[in-house]
């Protein structure tokens, strides 16, 4: 079935992922300290660590359905894009807030000092920052969502971007973007939600070689 090509890759190095994340709990106790609202940090973690998987799988079958089968169209009309953009947003603030919330449950666990970890922030931020405003200024967000797999042939013809951030890497989105999951365990000098931040920003390029890429071959072409 079209939908799970190559997510076999995907679901080892996901379990990969897990068993060393699994292996650092067991091994580092300060991993597992605090809590927040009567939650453990255990708990948080967990939570922190199923939203990006759950995104994933969400962004991984609805990109391959519209794609292969029309399908989101065919049940939602033209309010499919709009349908699925949102349910994205909610996915990607989801990831955002749970690792803060890791971070606060979990904080001063890290020796990384306050100074330190403000500067580091700030260098973390302003990239990130930029990311976005070229996203929007040269990319388009809607492209950035997905569009493609919407509406390849409007897609299709558009100019690869040499703009902005563009300029430095034709994916900032991963490279870049992820940054600010690390900004909350560096601010909170929290280790699980430096870990968290590593899970996702290694986990993203998962998806990218697995799923996106995959799909980007099959809409541009080799």
């Amino acid at each position: 079935m079209k939908v799970f090509k190559q997510q076999q890759w995907h679901l080892l190095f996901l379990l990969i992922l897990l068993s060393g994340l699994y292996y650092l709990v067991k091994q580092d106790a300060d991993l597992l300290q605090g809590q927040l609202w009567g939650l453990s940090t255990f708990s948080w973690l967990m939570i922190t660590i199923a939203i990006p998987i759950l995104h994933q799988i969400y962004v991984l079958i609805c990109w391959r359905l519209e794609l292969h089968y029309k399908s989101l169209t065919k049940t939602f009309g033209n309010k499919a894009f709009p349908l699925y953009k949102a349910g994205f947003s909610l996915l990607f603030g989801s990831r955002l807030i749970s690792i803060i919330l890791l971070a606060i449950s979990n904080s001063n666990t890290a020796e990384i000092g306050s100074t330190f970890s403000y500067i580091l922030s700030v260098l973390l931020f302003i990239p990130a920052v930029y990311l976005f405003y070229s996203v929007k200024k040269y990319f388009g967000m809607d492209r950035a969502y997905g569009l493609d797999h919407f509406d390849p042939e409007k897609v299709k013809n558009m100019p690869f971007v040499k703009k902005g951030i563009f300029r430095f890497t034709s994916n900032g989105m991963y490279t870049f973007g992820f940054f600010l999951l690390w900004i909350p365990g560096v601010l909170f000098q929290s280790e699980a939600a430096l870990f968290a931040a590593l899970f996702n920003h290694i986990y993203i390029w998962v998806h990218f070689y697995f799923t996106e890429l995959v799909d980007i071959r099959e809409i541009y072409g080799e």
